[in-house]
């Protein structure tokens, strides 16, 4: 009986959130608020960052309406398969920073992915909080992070794609900031929103760049185009840019993905043309909201993530953004099983599952065997076999 009212008081309270919420879009003068101001782009009206290649991000991902769709996610009324409340996850105690060409990656959990070479200590998308959401509602996470905070050697560069609850996280970034001040970059206006709790940040346009440390080094992070959206307060949707990036190395460079959907899938093309990809970070989940959905506009599955993955012309994938925070329908494991199943129908190697926590040593770049290009169509038609489609 205590049980069941509880549950009642939790589900009125989330609703309440959720009402608030979008009350907000209805009166967006009281929280709305302005993170950048510049001259009009091709992704900025003046106002506002939009999606060049065509917005596909603003209807909800299951086709109906925006409050049914927060309403079936917090309930759990949607028919979802069970994830587990927590999994074993190994922390590890990454070295204090690794020399010269060598390069050594670690997945902590999420988008966050330690990366040390040269010398440089690089994190992207940093999130240690237990919930992914403001004022302490929002998915909790089922996998602690692969290393520790306190665990983490010196920090000199974090990458923030953009301001989402589950890749801008304040509380994570404070402590970063206040014992390291690590060189962040970001996309333009989410430095508003760090500057606002004393941490600084280097916001920079899609083509833009910065260099990282001493220039012998020849580190340099550029901010390149991705497919995605913006918003921490609702009302203030799109006020920020998001991106995904590219560090550049003598070795072979970096390429994080941020969060993303396809577009016109030109984006990793952009990114290739910088330089050889020794290692790519591309997410594979939080692409499902109602039973078989294979993509999202906002986010790619792992069926368009092996094309982003042939397009980069990348030595090595980390599949991420799965498996950390339930953030949409599908069962636990599904990405990482459609990934395997996707790759196998392209024919291509080097883009498999890590485990969050076990330091990866990442090869020096090397040309991975050209794979025919599939298409859409012809990938689907061979996923679909009787395991594939008992992937929930």
């Amino acid at each position: 009986m205590i049980l069941t009212a509880l549950r009642i008081a939790v589900t009125i309270l989330l609703w309440l959130a959720i009402a608030v919420g979008l009350a907000v879009t209805i009166v967006p003068h009281f929280l709305d608020r302005v993170y950048y101001r510049g001259d009009v782009s091709d992704h900025f009206d003046g106002a506002r960052f939009f999606n060049p290649d065509g917005d596909d991000t603003t209807a909800p991902p299951t086709g109906g309406s925006r409050g049914g769709f927060f309403w079936r996610y917090v309930t759990g009324n949607d028919g979802r398969p069970a994830w587990p409340t927590t999994v074993p996850v190994a922390a590890g105690k990454p070295a204090a920073s690794v020399a010269g060409d060598a390069m050594v990656a670690t997945w902590i959990g999420h988008a966050t992915t330690l990366i040390q070479t040269r010398g440089v200590n690089i994190l992207t998308d940093p999130v240690w909080s237990e919930r992914a959401g403001p004022l302490g509602f929002g998915p909790k996470r089922v996998a602690a992070p692969g290393v520790a905070l306190a665990d983490l050697p010196r920090i000199h560069v974090v990458l923030i794609s953009h301001n989402h609850y589950d890749h801008l996280d304040l509380a994570t970034l404070k402590a970063l900031w206040q014992r390291d001040r690590p060189l962040i970059v970001t996309a333009l206006g989410n430095d508003a929103i760090l500057r606002s709790v004393g941490i600084e940040a280097q916001a920079l346009d899609w083509g833009q760049s910065v260099a990282v440390g001493d220039p012998a080094a020849a580190v340099r992070v550029h901010v390149t185009r991705n497919h995605h959206w913006g918003s921490r307060w609702f009302a203030d949707r799109n006020r920020a840019l998001w991106s995904s990036f590219v560090v550049a190395l003598p070795g072979g460079n970096v390429f994080f993905a941020g969060d993303t959907g396809m577009g016109d899938g030109n984006w990793p093309v952009e990114a290739a043309a910088l330089g050889p990809i020794r290692l790519a970070l591309i997410p594979i989940g939080a692409f499902r909201f109602v039973p078989g959905q294979m993509v999202s506009g906002s986010h790619i599955g792992p069926i368009d993530a092996v094309e982003v993955f042939r397009r980069l012309g990348a030595a090595r994938a980390f599949p991420i953004h799965w498996g950390t925070f339930r953030l949409s329908y599908e069962a636990y494991d599904t990405p990482p099983k459609l990934l395997a199943a996707a790759m196998r129908c392209t024919g291509q190697s080097g883009f498999a599952p890590v485990a969050i926590g076990v330091p990866q040593v990442v090869a020096p770049y090397a040309a991975p065997a050209a794979a025919p290009p599939l298409t859409r169509e012809a990938l689907v038609a061979c996923l679909d076999t009787p395991a594939v489609r008992a992937l929930q």
